[in-house]
């Protein structure tokens, strides 16, 4: 009977890093050229007439098979060719959770957290409060375990094994960053015409939150939880004024400060845990 892990085996992860970059690379090419430049007219036309197309929904298949979830795929790819790991192993891997009532805790009060900035700060698009909870569900499979099992299940811990938990943040930010800016050049994407450095200072505080809390937890599905409530904020609230504005509302900006703080703190807290630990055996 096969158990959960979060672990590989140390022979499995020599290469891992680069051979998740190269796939991370090779599909966001793949989704570049085939969504920004052949089939962005599609879309732009969808946009403005609201008549399906072959041509939208081949350009909609793709976003939804390849874009966002290229970092699972990436980690699929992986897992079944290079560590030997089953599909099923890969999903117990990312559902695994060590302390349930602390990750619950830890998850449950950033979320809250992001709720109450967005109730303070937000525009509400006025959409239904279930809206919410719907979106949430949506996001879960679609959005937060099709990046978060490729940022902070792999890509995060296997930096952190080269450098310190702050520079492998700042990196995996710096990627995490990149990977979106194609969506820059698309005219139906929600962050078209959106300040860029306003998304990089939210991918900065996010990247601390969710490092902090994979952590703490040691939980994938604890980052996607937290990435798919965050996006199902959009449901709700005008998503774009709260996240991509720059330079923002000074009060807004002070919450976003406390948010960053909260997750160093948890790193601390994790990293004091740790040694201590270490220190009773």
């Amino acid at each position: 009977m096969e158990t959960a892990k979060t672990h590989f085996p140390a022979e499995t992860r020599s290469g891992r890093l680069w051979l998740y970059l190269l796939l991370i690379v090779l599909l966001n090419v793949f989704c570049y050229f085939t969504l920004h430049v052949w089939l962005q007219p599609y879309s732009a036309a969808y946009a403005e007439t609201g008549v399906l197309t072959a041509g939208y929904v081949l350009y909609a298949a793709i976003g939804i098979l390849f874009s966002t979830p290229a970092p699972f795929i990436s980690v699929l790819i992986i897992s079944l060719c290079r560590d030997r790991i089953s599909v099923k192993q890969l999903f117990r891997n990312i559902m695994h959770t060590e302390d349930k009532g602390k990750t619950a805790l830890i998850t449950g009060g950033f979320c809250l957290f992001a709720l109450l900035y967005a109730v303070l700060f937000g525009k509400p698009t006025g959409a239904s409060w279930y809206m919410l909870p719907l979106g949430f569900l949506i996001m879960i499979p679609f959005v937060g375990i099709a990046e978060e099992t490729g940022w902070r299940g792999l890509l995060q811990p296997e930096l952190e094994k080269r450098m310190p938990f702050p520079f492998s943040v700042l990196l995996t930010a710096a990627v995490w960053f990149v990977w979106h800016l194609p969506s820059w050049l698309d005219t139906t994407s929600r962050h078209y015409g959106d300040s860029i450095i306003g998304f990089g200072i939210t991918i900065l505080i996010w990247a601390f939150a969710l490092a902090a809390i994979y952590k703490s937890t040691k939980s994938i599905i604890a980052c996607a939880l937290y990435h798919a409530f965050m996006d199902a904020i959009g449901a709700v609230y005008d998503w774009n004024a709260l996240f991509d504005s720059f330079p923002g509302d000074l009060s807004a900006n002070v919450f976003r400060i406390i948010w960053l703080a909260a997750a160093l703190i948890l790193w601390f807290a994790a990293d004091r845990r740790k040694i201590l630990s270490a220190n009773t055996f």
